[in-house]
């Protein structure tokens, strides 16, 4: 399984949200490309870096920044937030980023979707955010009656062949993953499952390697120093 910190960037610096509440917002750092030096040097081979302002607002706002690590960094990068047309969706693969995220487009514009995955393959991911098991929308801000898991199943229909799972209301408070839902995924349908939110101890990285998802998103561990990149790293493999 592979570790995977995150870079959340709002107003040009690194910041975490509490359950994607933007008014509850701790800053991880003033220097996003700082932040992805730093973990691709402990040992990332991937960071997930997203555009908060654009997951928002529905444009990109800090596409200069994934670009400058893009460039800079010796390690993966794939980003999302604000990607919501085909040219900003192609603009932002011939960045360099290894993979594309998509989210609000994937529900609103079923025609989109369908085009975004002949365009990028198995370089698009759909991001699928869940609050109490429903979808929700716009960086979190709009909800909907969407049952995750039957929208996954859709995906999967249309050809999707990863989607991130973040459970919401454990991002960002390090309370654990919602290990459950994973391992339904995992036997219910036949995307890869990236997990997001919650995760915060080595036992939970070992937990989430074991119900058999292809990565762990990791946040608000790392930065308040409850676990080590290094660590998490060694448990999942």
């Amino acid at each position: 399984m592979e570790v995977i910190p995150a870079i959340d960037i709002r107003g040009g610096r690194g910041v975490c949200l509490e359950q994607g509440d933007y008014s509850r917002e701790i800053v991880t750092g003033e220097d996003p490309v700082r932040l992805a030096h730093r973990w691709a040097a402990l040992g990332a081979t991937r960071i997930h870096v997203v555009d908060l302002d654009g997951a928002r607002d529905g444009r990109q706002a800090n596409a200069a920044i994934v670009e400058r690590i893009v460039n800079t960094v010796d390690c993966k990068i794939q980003t999302g937030g604000g990607i919501r047309d085909l040219p900003t969706l192609q603009a932002t693969l011939h960045s360099g980023v290894d993979r594309a995220v998509i989210g609000t487009a994937a529900v609103k514009d079923p025609a989109l979707l369908r085009e975004a995955v002949a365009l990028a393959g198995n370089r698009l991911i759909v991001s699928v955010d869940a609050r109490n098991g429903y979808v929700s929308l716009a960086g979190w801000t709009e909800s909907t009656r969407l049952d995750a898991r039957i929208f996954i199943e859709r995906l999967a229909a249309m050809g999707v062949v990863r989607v991130i799972y973040t459970d919401i209301m454990r991002d960002g408070i390090q309370d654990g993953p919602h290990f459950e839902m994973y391992q339904r995924l995992i036997s219910d349908t036949s995307v890869a499952v990236i997990a997001n939110g919650g995760v915060s101890t080595v036992e939970d990285v070992q937990r989430l390697a074991d119900c058999g998802v292809e990565g762990a998103i990791i946040n608000a561990a790392l930065y308040s120093g409850q676990m080590q990149l290094r660590e998490a790293v060694f448990a999942a493999s």
